[in-house]
């Protein structure tokens, strides 16, 4: 009888050996998305050209600059201590502005810009429905999608 389990125990192993090897040679590092910010990315060096990259930060104040015929969007996420260039195909969120919290996927390209594929902004989660017959402050409203204070990261490069 204490053979079954002794048989159980090896062919677990196999199996999980079978799944670990069937996992590295099916080129699981080809779909690693990383998540970085603009320090770290510039610190990765050439492991940060060609990856899939998340770029997290907030909005550099006075960058955000739309191509002329609207299909490029071009601006700076920086963390307050570097930025990094971004140029983005895709529509921004009506959110998207100066200061804002956002995330950015795509890859770094060698010319120093990031190539961006998906724009999403970050926002605080606090939002409120009003009651009924209550009045609607906006202001209030727009608070819950700050960013940092633009005079934190202005000095950012």
């Amino acid at each position: 009888m204490k053979i079954k389990p002794r048989l159980f125990a090896i062919a677990a192993l196999l199996v999980a050996a079978l799944a670990f090897t069937v996992i590295t040679v099916g080129g699981i590092g080809e779909n690693l998305v990383y998540y970085w910010g603009p320090t770290e990315l510039r610190t990765a060096g050439d492991k940060a050209y060609g990856a899939s990259i998340r770029l997290g930060g907030q909005v550099k104040p006075g960058s955000i600059r739309y191509q002329s015929d609207s299909s490029r969007l071009d601006f700076e996420v920086t963390d307050g201590n570097s930025s990094v260039p971004v140029k983005s195909s895709s529509v921004p969120p009506q959110m998207f502005r100066e200061g804002i919290g956002v995330v950015v996927e795509g890859t770094m390209k060698r010319d120093g810009h990031f190539e961006s594929n998906r724009l999403m902004v970050s926002h605080g989660n606090e939002y409120r429905a009003p009651g009924e017959g209550e009045v609607v402050d906006t202001r209030k409203l727009m608070k819950t999608t700050d960013g940092v204070d633009p005079e934190k990261i202005k000095g950012a490069s």
